[in-house]
């Protein structure tokens, strides 16, 4: 269910996409009656074409989802209960999948000379959890920098009586 508040859910719901029609769309009520084919229009996602879906079907790790939607995972889940397609879950759970690895990857590895340029390609969803890869990371090493590892128990400081 969808946030009121949530700038995201704003943003998602609000996107257009670029959309060529091939033929002549005479009598739709949402375009112009005089649209001839071949004209460039920008539509609501659910009037796209699956160009993006066999990229990334290819290849979702170098896809660059962002271009296509900054909000690219939370608008299909959207547009599949919209659309009442069945097939868009698991394809977005797909893609996901096959990011989500790469994220985390570069998150840990990535310099900070690298970082702007990598975030450019990056959905919303998936910003957030480069940067909480990169969190963990820095908690990580703070933890195994940081003071003594192991404490000795208080119950183990006393001496025994001898009697």
């Amino acid at each position: 269910m969808a946030n009121y508040y949530d700038i995201g859910d704003i943003l998602a719901e609000e996107e257009l996409v670029p959309t060529v029609f091939q033929y002549g769309a005479n009598g739709v009520g949402l375009f112009d009656s005089s649209d001839d084919a071949d004209k460039f229009h920008f539509h609501d996602l659910f009037l796209a074409r699956s160009k993006t879906r066999e990229e990334i079907a290819a290849d979702a790790a170098h896809v660059d989802l962002r271009s296509r939607s900054p909000y690219f995972y939370e608008l299909g889940c959207k547009i599949a209960l919209l659309i009442r397609d069945r097939t868009i879950g698991p394809f977005l759970l797909v893609a996901f999948q096959t990011r989500y690895r790469d994220v985390l990857v570069k998150a840990h590895a990535l310099t900070l000379t690298m970082t702007p340029k990598y975030l450019t390609l990056l959905t919303n969803e998936e910003i957030k959890l480069y940067e909480a890869g990169q969190s963990s990371i820095a908690a990580f090493k703070k933890w195994r920098m940081g003071g003594p590892r192991f404490q000795v128990a208080p119950v183990l400081g006393r001496k025994r009586k001898l009697t």
